[in-house]
């Protein structure tokens, strides 16, 4: 293994949402910086091979720990031996945070509404919580975010829920959360539906149109391109259309 591409983190909380679904944070060996969007390379391993897959990252740059939101995929090489880890092992991360997933400062535009499918919100958290702490530190100018949610059941959301319901009451984020197994999940009083489902409902409302905005979607490859032909009949032009897949979709 090139040790130089890769520093030692030790993993320093886990939180299990579900059984396919946790919360790790690890605190790295040196300092990492990076934007928040963009996504980190874990491996561990494996005899003389590396596994290793990139994950995007919960965290801000500010802070000094690196979280991530994963799933467990069982037949995967990976996320098996990460639910294996307890609190006090460690993983390898690759020295270069990478990504163009970031928050796009180029359009000269200051909304940004955003789709993700449970994991997928993982960048939206870090965008938020950095002009969170830009705003208390008196650092940046207010950019208004509208994040929609999907998940079968209101569980999977986390602890991201309620971390983006309280930043939402700064009137800066409106987080929208939809479940699409509503029957699975008798307490559930909010919007149900698939991602797709609600996110042109929203979008039109909180007048996140193409003249003042940009448009993201982040996680499974079929809601992307749901979202992104929504956006397009919305005349958002592709240069304000972003997009990160969490995997490729294969034909059986």
């Amino acid at each position: 293994m090139p040790e130089s591409n890769f520093h030692l983190a030790k993993l320093v909380e886990r939180v299990n949402f579900t059984d396919d679904l946790a919360m790790f944070r690890f605190q790295p060996e040196r300092e990492f910086t990076f934007k928040a969007g963009q996504y980190a390379t874990l491996a561990i391993e494996d005899g003389d091979r590396l596994i290793q897959r990139p994950y995007s990252i919960v965290s801000s740059p500010y802070e000094t720990f690196l979280e991530f939101f994963v799933e467990l995929v069982p037949q995967g090489e990976l996320t098996p031996r990460l639910w294996e880890l307890k609190t006090g092992d460690y993983v390898l991360v690759r020295n270069r945070i990478v990504g163009a997933f970031t928050r796009d400062d180029k359009a000269g535009m200051k909304r940004h509404i955003m789709a993700a499918t449970v994991t997928g919100i993982a960048p939206y958290v870090s965008m938020i919580r950095t002009q969170a702490l830009d705003l208390d530190r008196g650092n940046a100018r207010e950019h208004t975010f509208a994040v929609v949610q999907g998940a079968s059941r209101s569980w999977e959301f986390g602890i991201y829920k309620e971390e983006l319901e309280e930043i939402g009451r700064r009137g800066w984020v409106h987080y929208v959360p939809t479940v699409s197994r509503p029957w699975e999940d008798e307490a559930w009083r909010g919007e149900s539906g698939r991602v797709e489902d609600v996110f042109r409902k929203y979008a039109d409302n909180l007048v996140f149109d193409h003249m003042t905005s940009v448009g993201y979607a982040c996680g499974h490859p079929q809601m992307i391109e749901n979202v992104k032909g929504i956006l397009q009949r919305a005349r958002f032009p592709k240069t304000q259309i972003k997009e990160e897949k969490y995997f490729t979709l294969t034909s059986a």
